[in-house]
Parts: structure tokens; sequence; C-alpha cells
């Protein structure tokens, strides 16, 4: 058995998704992770996805089996990220790691209003909420009732989980 492990990819600038496409139409796997951002345009608030790390993705390879050949003739491709003359190892647990991280945070950033979520840090970690809406790109507005009336909580998005 071949031993596969992930590497880091250059590409040109503006050009990430490019290079994964080509990539993949090649036959490789490719993790390029991205972010959903919101940005104003023309006056107005837009949501977009962006790549986590501009300028580069991820590739698994095996030393043995791949064909590393055609690589840096994608189109897209910049280069492969070396160190000296040996090309940069990421370890799985690592893009794991960024693989759960980016699922949990998409489901966080896909929250709608009147939507029951669990607090899960912080001194009221373990109660169920109500989100209300997003105080920014990072924290949320919860409802949660204290006390028989609803009190108004702003809360990092990491403090927070969606119930099923």
């Amino acid at each position: 058995m071949t031993d596969f492990r992930w590497y880091v990819v250059q590409s040109k600038p503006g050009q990430a998704e490019k290079a994964a496409h080509e990539l993949q139409n090649q036959g490789f796997e490719v993790f390029l992770p991205q972010v959903r951002v919101e940005k104003l345009r023309r006056g107005k608030r837009v949501e977009l996805e962006e790549p986590l790390f501009p300028g580069y993705l991820f590739i698994e390879l095996s030393e043995v089996a791949s064909n590393w050949r055609p690589i840096r003739s994608t189109r897209g491709v910049a280069r492969m990220i070396t160190f000296g003359d040996k090309p940069a190892v990421v370890p799985d647990d690592v893009v794991e790691q960024l693989r759960d991280n980016l699922r949990q945070r998409g489901e966080l950033q896909s929250l709608k209003p009147n939507e029951p979520v669990r607090i899960t840090e912080g001194p009221f970690a373990n109660l169920n909420a109500v989100f209300a809406e997003y105080d920014g790109e990072k924290r949320a507005f919860l409802l949660l009732e204290l006390l028989g009336q609803w009190q108004r909580l702003s809360l990092p998005l990491s403090a927070v989980k969606k119930i099923d």
C-alpha cells in the first residue's frame, strides 16, 4: 500500500480555485479551504466564499505512486512549497482539523433567527438559547430565558452549537 500525504501548492495570484479545479481534473485529491465572508460591494452587503489561505491549497500525493510532473505545469499553479529540495508535508491531522473547523463554522454561519442553539462555553455553558442574529463576523446575539425573562446576550460563535 502506498503512503499518501498532504503537501502545499502555491497558486498564481487570484487563481487558487482554477488551480484546484485543474488538479482535480487530473485526478489529484485537492483541498482548498474556503470561508464565507460578508463584504461591501457597490454599497451593498454581499456574502462571498474566499480561500482561508489566499494563494495556497493542499494536495494529497504519494511519493511512490503519484506522478508529480504535471503539477508544476498545471494552469493556476505557481509552484510546490518546499523546504530546501523537499516538498513541505502537512500532517494529516492538521488537514482533518481544518475540515472539521470549516464544517462547524459552516453550520454556525447558516443559523436562522429563532433557531434553537446550545451554549458550549462560559458561564452559561450547557444552557439552551435561541439564535436572534449575527453580531458581526464572529459573534451572535442569543436570547436566553433567565428568571422568567428573555435576556439578549452577545457571545462568540465558537461558544454556540446548533441543536439538531
